[in-house]
């Protein structure tokens, strides 16, 4: 972490097919997002984890979340890096938001609601972000598991 930065969170959306990881700091700016392949993500979390020395992690609590939580808490390990299960309810929904807020649409899709409209591409860290920020809002609830421990 770079002297002077704030403590950062990394968020895993899990998911069996693909899923999405986000680095948010305590103040809310996004620093890294991706969309992963499961077989990749343990590569991704270790280079996160070095860049980044995040003082938490937060993974979302259904679809694909043991394996994806095993994974996250072994990257976490080494560094002593708490991990969190944070619920997901309706964070799909918030992701798909989001990315068009990020992402403002054009033409014929600004004339459509976004919560209609399916982004062109995976947004899964999207809803990484979402979870990251849901742990940053009350981190007392999440369900947390030192790692290690």
């Amino acid at each position: 972490m770079k002297a002077g930065a704030q403590r950062a969170i990394l968020a895993v959306d899990p998911g069996t097919g693909k899923c999405g990881v986000a680095v948010v700091s305590e103040g809310g700016e996004v620093l890294s997002r991706a969309v992963v392949e499961p077989s990749g993500l343990w590569r991704v979390l270790r280079e996160l984890t070095e860049e980044h020395l995040p003082a938490a992690a937060a993974v979302g609590d259904r679809t694909g979340s043991e394996a994806v939580w095993r994974e996250v808490h072994n990257a976490c390990q080494a560094r002593a890096i708490p991990v969190h299960k944070v619920e997901e309810h309706r964070s799909t929904q918030q992701g798909r938001l989001r990315y068009w807020r990020e992402n403002p649409r054009r033409g014929w899709r600004r004339l459509l609601p976004a919560a209609w409209l399916t982004p062109p591409e995976a947004f899964d860290d999207w809803v990484a972000v979402v979870l990251a920020e849901r742990w940053l809002a009350a981190p007392e609830e999440a369900e947390a598991t030192q790692a290690g421990g």
